[in-house]
């Protein structure tokens, strides 16, 4: 059964010349990795005794429903371009006795503890499931995960976010983040953007109002994965 969402049909005809030339005759993805200052976010962590993992993937679904051109969507049945009103991350969790990934779809709840107990029961019951079979019912779900497949974000408006294990550089914990979005509806500056809200997401949640999280590598190399077919 297709899970229930809110969204609002985008006019076409105000769909912008570019868009339509990248979601029709040059189909890519804009994508751009950079790694990002967590030591406020890994410190907290480690204070309250709560998942990492968890706690990021909290704020990263906050920016990605912070702006519309985030949370677009295309309905093949219907041929419309849509703009959902709340998107959630699907996560790949790895299963060694089956040696295959499996998406876990966790919904986004404003309330941080209320995120934070529902995505870590959705990990918990992992287990329990063994495919793919139903990620047509799950639209309005964007790739997010640690450990992931590769997506083809130019196939689709969905953004996928992979980060890697953060490290100690220089006194600090610098986690590498890429973000990938259909060049249809983003162009560099808008996926350079998720970086910038990202660091004031940590800041917010950590209570950090004189600091600014060092944002390194990426901004100015991003690369336009041509995948047309």
């Amino acid at each position: 059964m297709l899970e229930m969402m809110d969204y609002e049909v985008v006019d076409m005809i105000k769909f912008k010349k570019r868009g339509r030339h990248f979601s029709e005759a040059s189909k890519c993805a804009t994508t751009m990795t950079a790694k990002i200052d967590v030591t406020g976010l890994v410190d907290y962590s480690e204070r309250t005794g709560t998942e990492f993992y968890i706690n990021f993937l909290y704020l990263l679904t906050r920016v990605m429903n912070s702006r519309a051109d985030y949370r677009m969507g295309y309905l093949p049945d219907s041929d419309e371009l849509v703009c959902y009103d709340q998107i959630n991350p699907t996560q790949y969790v790895y299963r060694e006795d089956t040696e295959t990934f499996v998406p876990v779809y966790s919904t986004y709840y404003e309330t941080y503890e209320l995120f934070y107990s529902e995505a870590l029961n959705d990990l918990r019951l992992a287990g329990d499931r063994d495919s793919a079979d139903d990620e047509g019912e799950h639209p309005n779900w964007f790739d997010a995960s640690y450990d992931s497949v590769d997506p083809d974000p130019h196939k689709g408006f969905a953004p996928s976010v992979k980060w890697g294990e953060y490290r100690k550089e220089g006194g600090r914990y610098m986690m590498p983040v890429s973000v990938s979005l259909n060049s249809a509806i983003a162009d560099g500056y808008v996926v350079a953007r998720v970086f910038r809200l990202l660091r004031d997401e940590i800041c917010d949640f950590n209570g950090i109002t004189d600091a600014s999280p060092e944002v390194s590598g990426g901004w100015m190399g991003f690369s336009n994965e041509n995948a047309a077919s």
